[in-house]
């Protein structure tokens, strides 16, 4: 599917080739890394609004079950608004959006309100589906197809730069300058202390929104080629003859990505809180913050390095191998005690690396003038990430490492997937595909 088609008004001239799509995918690299430093800064974010609202596991996940809830919601608008406005200005309304939500979070700080904060972390989440709907299937399709997975994980692999830097950032505008961030587990904040620490994030939010705001300025006005007449929606009369659900490699592949997400946020998001139990660390959350950049450290080297194998290997075993290690780790995560446990959560992340993008992929492999439909489902199964309410559920029932069981299962599937899901049926013929 290389940039050989047809130019539509998204594109302003592109050429075809790899020098048409290499500097749309360096800008596209931008969002990536805005949509995965925007989403890890809730990382940081979560165990602060538990010490401020004073919130159970199971209200805590709760926000990051809205964020997800998002995905779902705004799925299918998304595309909608895309066919309507076009690639480009997608983009650029997304980026608006994030930008918008991003400054609701100065008054819900200055209340302050936990269900403002879950308004504003909604229309934030929903500026990144819609960044989402546009941005995937754009960089899978837009060179050839025998390296769509690699081209993906690349791309994939600025989104795990953006989360690599976020707890940083979180870690010292918000944690480090917090009472409750620089505390034991268990200290009580006075009414005064709370209010201070609810405030901590407004500063954070604007900066964000000003790079959003930047960034959309700089994509209105850049070259972007179009995706191409092959990747739009069938016409009414093609589309009569062709059945999504006869790809087993989408089929599957659905609730592979929901079940990724489930397993990718609970890890994430409970990490903080895990590693600050005194059985496991010990140690306060602005110091574990610290440790959740390795987490994500080890997913942005683990893309690069996937997207480097991708070019040699099948793209399915690559998976198979890396959710193998990352079902190890888990099983280590869920039963060992002490710093031996906290490095088996970070080292998942080398283990998730690759997930979603080689999943993302595989499941719009051969299916040619479905790939915008097939990729609206796929975008839209990352709803998952809103059953981390589960684990927090568990947690509160169970304990907090004995919730990593559910993790381990998740790890399960995407292995099954991997070696036996994944296997194309009734893929398109190649020149329904170029």
């Amino acid at each position: 599917m290389g940039m050989t088609g047809p130019v539509s008004n998204d594109s302003a001239g592109a050429g075809s080739g790899v020098a048409s799509y290499r500097p749309a995918l360096m800008l596209l690299a931008t969002l990536f890394f805005m949509w995965g430093f925007i989403t890890v800064i809730n990382n940081t974010l979560l165990p602060h609004l538990r010490s401020v609202f004073d919130l159970s596991y199971t209200q805590t996940t709760l926000i990051e079950s809205v964020w997800f809830i998002a995905y779902f919601v705004a799925s299918i608008p998304s595309a909608k608004l895309i066919a309507r406005i076009g690639y480009k200005a997608s983009l650029v309304v997304g980026l608006g959006i994030m930008a918008f939500g991003s400054l609701m979070m100065v008054p819900a700080a200055q209340i302050p309100s936990y269900e403002v904060t879950l308004v504003a972390l909604f229309v934030i989440a929903s500026g990144i589906t819609l960044l989402q709907v546009a941005a995937n299937p754009y960089v899978a399709v837009i060179g050839p197809p025998e390296s769509s997975e690699s081209r993906l994980t690349l791309v994939q692999a600025f989104n795990s730069m953006g989360t690599f830097f976020a707890p940083y950032f979180g870690g010292y505008l918000i944690l480090s300058r917090t009472v409750g961030g620089t505390s034991l587990e268990g200290t009580e904040l006075t009414a005064a202390e709370k209010l201070a620490d609810a405030q901590a994030t407004q500063l954070p939010y604007i900066l964000v929104a000003i790079v959003l705001v930047v960034i959309a300025f700089v994509i209105w006005r850049a070259r972007l080629p179009s995706m191409g007449a092959e990747t739009r929606k069938a016409n009414a009369e093609e589309r009569k003859h062709l059945s999504l659900w006869s790809h087993r490699n989408l089929v599957f592949g659905i609730p592979a990505i929901f079940i990724y997400l489930i397993a990718e946020i609970g890890v994430a998001n409970l990490f903080i809180n895990f590693v600050i139990l005194p059985d496991i660390a010990g140690i306060t959350p602005a110091q574990a913050a610290n440790y959740l950049v390795l987490l994500w450290g080890g997913m942005m080297v683990g893309r690069f390095f996937g997207a480097f194998l991708m070019r040699r290997y099948d793209a399915s075993k690559v998976l198979a191998c890396f959710a193998l290690f990352a079902l190890v780790v888990m099983i280590g995560a869920a039963t060992l005690h002490g710093p031996l446990a906290m490095w088996c959560l970070i080292l998942v992340g080398l283990g998730h690396s690759i997930m979603f993008p080689a999943i993302f992929a595989l499941g719009i492999k051969g299916l040619g003038p479905l790939t915008e439909e097939a990729s609206g489902l796929l975008i839209m199964a990352i709803a998952g990430g809103a059953l981390v309410v589960v684990q927090g559920w568990l947690a509160d029932l169970y304990g907090l490492q004995a919730s990593f069981w559910l993790t381990v299962a998740c790890e399960v599937y995407v292995l099954w997937y991997a070696l036996r899901g994944s296997k194309p049926t009734n893929a398109l013929p190649p020149e329904k595909l170029t």
